[in-house]
């Protein structure tokens, strides 16, 4: 193996001085993740990662901090870069880096260079295991697998080319699996897989119950509208809020906008959830008709141009614009900046444009504005994400040799154990079946 591929990067945050503060917010999320902290446990005592190399390209957060924590007790050497260019938090990079050693390449507002720089720190790790949000580190993988390096960031195309044939096989074959946190990125990978390009197992952490059902909804719903307000400090109540998207994230903003006193309005493309959201009492209509009715727009589908410059044309003088889907890919910016004048930075996370003798205002440059302006998702419901993720990880190593090279799902077993330990650390008990109650519900043949 040449020395290009076994030279390890040196960590690259901020400020290593920011570290005592990152500590202190890591220790506050900790306090409200009760599932992880006895897995951590559990972990210390097992060590069921010993010798795995994990690399990690997930936000930078309290929240992340405990998982890699976590991953770090069960013995893997752990190394992560940030999954969005607007999403670390810099102290917690630097208490992560201090106090436990971890490799951390992400800084707050890198530019684009850097951010792929990161990613390929992350790649030089030589990960057994790699964890994602937005499938950067396994479309990377695949590149090299499938040799279309023209496809690859400049900064990690470079570094592939210094290694031998050897080195670039050696890299993707000692993957013994992953795991994906979001939708769009296990959209990708499920595209993979059906076009049987896909070179390891992937779990699926976003199919897990005690994941979407709750982070996608309870924690997209509030951090987004957290994000917004910290960003505009608009008043929310008695404005039109179009939400584009009615998945689990849409459907948990829409429920907290419509809670803040919002005039909701939904726009979809699938039939069912469109009549779900209709059924649910908001407004239902194509973005063209509500382009003119929204005082705020928030996209939320893992979709490229849900929000176009004609729809910006037609919007209200002042239309504020924000993103919460993966990547900012859903509003057309490049469009908009050259059908208008500006940008002009007006508040720290919101730009001004000029279209057409009006005002629209975008947020966190069409980035994740929970990220970008806020915190994110509160720790309380991160908890049962990132105790999949934990538990996805130990799934990997103990099934590496049987699990096919595919999609898969966190089984049902575990999904269930997280909403038990949830359950217990919130206090809340349930009723169990009785013998005779198993025997009906097992049965076929007895009466009503």
């Amino acid at each position: 193996m040449s020395d290009t591929m076994t030279k390890e990067a040196t960590p690259d945050i901020k400020d290593i001085r920011l570290a005592a503060e990152g500590r202190r917010r890591t220790e506050w999320a900790e306090r409200s993740m009760p599932v992880l902290r006895q897995l951590r446990e559990r972990f210390t005592r097992e060590r069921p990662l010993a010798g795995k190399r994990v690399a990690a390209c997930l936000h930078v957060t309290t929240e992340t901090a405990n998982l890699m924590v976590a991953l770090q007790a069960g013995g893997a050497d752990v190394a992560l870069c940030a999954s969005n260019p607007l999403s670390t938090q810099d102290d917690v990079a630097a208490h992560l880096v201090r106090d436990h050693g971890i490799k951390v390449f992400a800084i707050k507002g890198e530019d684009h260079e850097t951010y792929y720089e990161h990613i390929r720190a992350a790649l030089a790790h030589r990960p057994d295991i790699t964890m994602d949000d937005g499938a950067d580190l396994v479309g990377a993988l695949h590149m090299i697998a499938l040799n279309r390096l023209d496809d690859l960031a400049p900064p990690v195309r470079k570094w592939v080319e210094t290694l031998s044939a050897a080195d670039r096989k050696s890299l993707v074959t000692g993957v013994i699996g992953s795991t994906e946190e979001t939708t769009t990125g296990v959209i990708r990978l499920k595209a993979m897989a059906k076009d049987g390009v896909l070179q390891f197992p992937v779990i699926a952490v976003n199919d897990s119950l005690t994941k979407h059902l709750f982070d996608n909804r309870y924690g997209t719903g509030q951090s987004t509208l957290d994000g917004i307000i910290r960003a505009t400090n608009l008043l929310i109540a008695g404005s039109t809020v179009v939400v584009a998207g009615y998945g689990w994230c849409g459907r948990g903003f829409a429920l907290r906008a419509r809670g803040a006193g919002a005039n909701v309005v939904v726009t979809e493309i699938d039939p069912m959830k469109a009549l779900e959201a209709q059924m649910d009492g908001y407004r239902v209509m194509p973005m063209e008709e509500a382009a003119p009715l929204g005082d705020m727009f928030v996209t939320l589908t893992g979709n490229v141009e849900v929000i176009r410059v004609e729809h910006m044309r037609a919007m209200k003088d002042g239309a504020v614009v924000a993103n919460s889907g993966h990547f900012n890919v859903e509003i057309d910016l490049d469009g908009l900046k050259k059908a208008a004048k500006g940008p002009v930075a007006v508040r720290e996370f919101v730009a001004e444009f000029q279209l057409d003798g009006k005002k629209v205002f975008v947020l966190g440059d069409g980035r994740l504005i929970n990220l970008a302006a806020a915190e994110g998702h509160p720790a309380s419901v991160m908890d049962m994400s990132f105790a999949n993720q934990a538990l996805a990880a130990e799934h990997v190593v103990n099934n590496a040799k049987t699990l096919g090279k595919d999609v898969h799902r966190i089984p049902a077993d575990l999904d269930q154990e997280i909403a038990r330990l949830k359950l217990q650390a919130m206090g809340v008990t349930i009723d169990t079946l009785n013998a005779a109650q198993r025997k009906y519900l097992a049965s076929w043949d007895m009466g009503t």
